[in-house]
């Protein structure tokens, strides 16, 4: 008499990880003071010191974009155009970059900022910094600091050459967290398959803030600190240290 056969049944495979990903917003989160007008006045004094006497010629902007007359992508192709001209050839902008991100290393960085990553990266998480300022240097910056993954605000070049026109949107605010979400998309990594840890000091991150699945409050603005109380986000504090 034939034995009656056992129904065999696979083993259950253990659920996929979550990717880890920790993402971090640069001027005043991991810089001690904001990069971008910093960047234009080291350019123009190492390039050209004469445009320092055109710095005046942004006040108009500057009170026109305080009273909203006009966009923070409009004043900062204004100030990329007084500050380093229509046209910069590439390699002297390159040459720039990586001159400021050394700069930048030298003493403009938190160090508890530069340790923070260093431990996200030694526990496995994938390390990217998003950031509103121009891609062109904080992707020299990131490249010293070992990091591959940058969302920034791109430049238009024309004939070899950097122009002040931003190329696409300003990374800043709802832009930064649909930057975010591409950058997910082209990487194949699915939003619910992702751990994302979030680190920023101003309430204009508040869309990826909500976005991610950790929000931590790094020196934060006024504003910032007051929701991330109210919503028990975690905060650090690094400028103590600083000064």
């Amino acid at each position: 008499m034939a034995r009656p056969q056992r129904k065999v049944e696979a083993a259950p495979q253990p659920a996929a990880r979550p990717m880890g990903l920790s993402i971090f917003d640069l001027d005043r989160t991991l810089t001690i003071q904001p990069t971008y007008s910093r960047f234009l006045l080291f350019a123009a004094r190492h390039r050209a010191p004469w445009r320092l006497l055109l710095v005046p010629l942004l006040v108009p902007v500057a009170l026109l974009y305080a009273v909203k007359l006009i966009s923070r992508r409009t004043m900062k192709e204004a100030m990329h155009g007084v500050a380093l001209g229509r046209r910069l050839p590439q390699r002297d902008a390159v040459r720039l970059a990586d001159r400021f991100a050394r700069d930048l290393i030298a003493r403009g960085l938190y160090p508890e900022g530069i340790a923070r990553i260093e431990r996200e990266r030694a526990s496995g998480r994938r390390i990217v910094i998003a950031s509103a300022a121009p891609h062109l240097y904080v992707a020299a910056l990131a490249r010293r600091l070992g990091v591959a993954d940058v969302i920034a605000t791109a430049s238009t070049w024309r004939g070899g050459c950097l122009t002040p026109a931003i190329d696409g949107t300003n990374c800043y605010g709802a832009d930064k967290k649909g930057r975010i979400e591409a950058f997910l998309a082209a990487a194949g990594i699915a939003r619910e398959m992702a751990h994302i840890r979030f680190f920023s000091d101003h309430i204009s991150d508040l869309p990826v803030f909500e976005l991610a699945d950790e929000a931590i409050a790094v020196n934060p603005s006024r504003a910032l600190r007051a929701t991330a109380t109210e919503r028990r986000w975690s905060i650090l504090d690094w400028r103590g240290a600083a000064r």
